[in-house]
């Protein structure tokens, strides 16, 4: 990582503990943790990168993230702190990847822009959540996007308009190997009224069903189509079981949270267990919401005792 590390004048941290990136607090180093510079920096990395065959997972702010305690052999890319320019012009509204949700929500009620106040208080960066098509309570990042900026691995840098890029539940079509660098929104406007009704409708109903005092990831499974995954859970008799530091919270059963030492393969257990009663009992499998890094497939499609 020596000859990487001189391309780099922004953040480089070798052998750096992803536990200490992730909302979860957990999870073994990074052969490598970049926040490039800017984006002529990130293309020269993302090149060197190609060119020697280094692994790399691009990251948010690690707020929907389990990373394995044994962690991840290459380099861990983010443009959190970075690429976070937001701009508007009328209804058109332009966000860089780094741009934190929240802001972004924030700053478009402001002008009485509608459309995303239903995310309000969902964590992590724009670039995360167009890649997991983030959405609550019927609303979803996709449903206003005009296009998105990207960066391919050779540093090459073009648009996706809406019409080429597949959304659907916690889903998209943006490639792995390619780095999302600003995204475009048309929001429809609003009144304020009817925008912070929307607001505070959202922010009741995640402070009234959500453990938010606790570290967590977020939603651990997908929804079923026909029952929230926390209901199956829930219904599988798993809320409150621990399994070292981690827990399935009493709460909300889809939130596996830390009380502060858990292992990743704590939760690995839990989502494990969690898998085989609710197969058992209502023969649905879950899948994952979360994303992973550093695990063995076999790790993570347990769906047998």
């Amino acid at each position: 990582m020596g000859k990487l590390k001189k391309i780099v004048q922004g953040t480089f941290l070798e052998n750096e503990p992803m536990k200490n990136h992730t909302s979860y607090g957990i999870g073994g180093p990074a052969k490598a943790f970049i926040i490039p510079k800017d984006k002529y920096e990130l293309s020269k990395v993302l090149s060197f990168c190609k060119q020697n065959k280094i692994n790399t997972y691009f990251i948010g702010s690690g707020s929907n993230l389990l990373v394995s305690d044994s962690g991840f052999n290459g380099a861990v890319i983010t443009p959190n702190k970075v690429l976070k320019k937001l701009f508007f012009n009328d209804n058109k509204v332009t966000a860089e990847s780094g741009v934190m949700l929240g802001k972004l929500v924030k700053e478009s009620m402001k002008r009485d822009l509608s459309g995303l106040e239903s995310l309000v208080g969902v964590p992590g960066t724009l670039g995360g959540a167009l890649v997991m098509n983030a959405g609550a309570f019927g609303h979803e990042i996709s449903n206003y996007i005009s296009k998105v900026d990207v960066m391919k691995m050779d540093g090459e840098v073009y648009t996706l308009n809406h019409k080429n890029i597949d959304f659907s539940y916690r889903f998209s079509t943006f490639k792995r190997d390619e780095f999302i660098l600003k995204a475009y929104f048309l929001l429809p406007t609003g009144t304020s009224k009817e925008i912070q009704k929307k607001r505070i409708e959202a922010s009741k109903g995640r402070k009234s069903s959500q453990p938010l005092r606790f570290r967590s990831a977020g939603s651990v499974f997908k929804n079923h189509p026909k029952y929230p995954a926390g209901y199956l859970i829930d219904k599988a008799g798993l809320k409150g079981t621990k399994i070292g530091d981690a827990e399935i919270s009493k709460q909300h059963a889809n939130f596996f949270i830390n009380h502060g030492n858990a292992k990743a393969n704590d939760i690995i257990e839990l989502i494990r267990l969690a898998r085989i009663k609710v197969l058992e009992k209502f023969g649905i499998k879950l899948d994952l919401e979360i994303k992973t890094i550093g695990f063995k497939q076999n790790d993570l499609n347990h769906y047998e005792a």
